[in-house]
Order: C-alpha cells, then sequence, then structure tokens
C-alpha cells in the first residue's frame, strides 16, 4: 500500500479518513479525482470518527498472503461509516448485520489496517 496519500497517511496515524465533495457534500470513499455524484473536482480529505454501522460481513478461510495466514480465519466487513460513505475493513468475529462499530487500529506484517469492534454502549 503507498504511503504517501492521505488516505494511507490517515491509517499510519491510526485515522481513518474519506472525501468528501465540496460541490455537493458527497462522501466518498477511496482516493477519487472526481466526485462520482457530479463529477466536481473540488474533494476534501476529512477524518471519520470511525462509527457507524454493519451493513455485510463475510469470513476469510483463505489467507491473500503469507502475512495473513496466522489470522485465519477472520472477519471482513462494510461498514456504513456515519458521514456516509461504505469502507470495507477487518471485523471481530460474531459481528451481524446493523451492530454499531467503531474503527480501531490494527497492523498486519506492518502494514496499518483498520478493524472494526463492537461500539461500547453508554
Amino acid at each position: 500500500m503507498a504511503t504517501d496519500t492521505p488516505f494511507s497517511q490517515g491509517l499510519a496515524a491510526g485515522r481513518l479518513r474519506y472525501q468528501r465533495c465540496q460541490a455537493c457534500g458527497a462522501a466518498l470513499t477511496g482516493q477519487r479525482y472526481a466526485c462520482t455524484q457530479c463529477a466536481s473536482t473540488r474533494l476534501a480529505w476529512c477524518d471519520a470518527a470511525g462509527t457507524g454501522a454493519v451493513y455485510a460481513v463475510s469470513t476469510v478461510h483463505r489467507a491473500p498472503t503469507e502475512a495473513f495466514r496466522a489470522l485465519v480465519p477472520y472477519t471482513l466487513v462494510l461498514v456504513d461509516l456515519d458521514e456516509g460513505p461504505r469502507v470495507m475493513a477487518h471485523g471481530a468475529p460474531g459481528l451481524v448485520i446493523g451492530e454499531r462499530v467503531a474503527a480501531q487500529p490494527m497492523q498486519v506484517d506492518a502494514q496499518p489496517l483498520i478493524r472494526f469492534d463492537p461500539q461500547p454502549v453508554r
């Protein structure tokens, strides 16, 4: 993963980042050059609070690389962040669709990643 992008730099600092279109307000994941809603190039990087709701859950039984072999089986989730974008990340085992979660930084083979855990009840 490139470490020279605002997204990657955020992960390395333990922050989950996304882009927001300054023209229409759409929240975007990944690193875009133009808004997928209105095509504006006026995009700003924002830090997410890291909270949201689980949209989908999957269990991975085959490691994509040797570094992930020790984690198998592991959970991947799609999470709708409170700010709007949907992201894919690691998740705690046992997460269910609709569950409130909070992002935590994690590393695999010195690569910064995000893991979602159940959000503490207040």
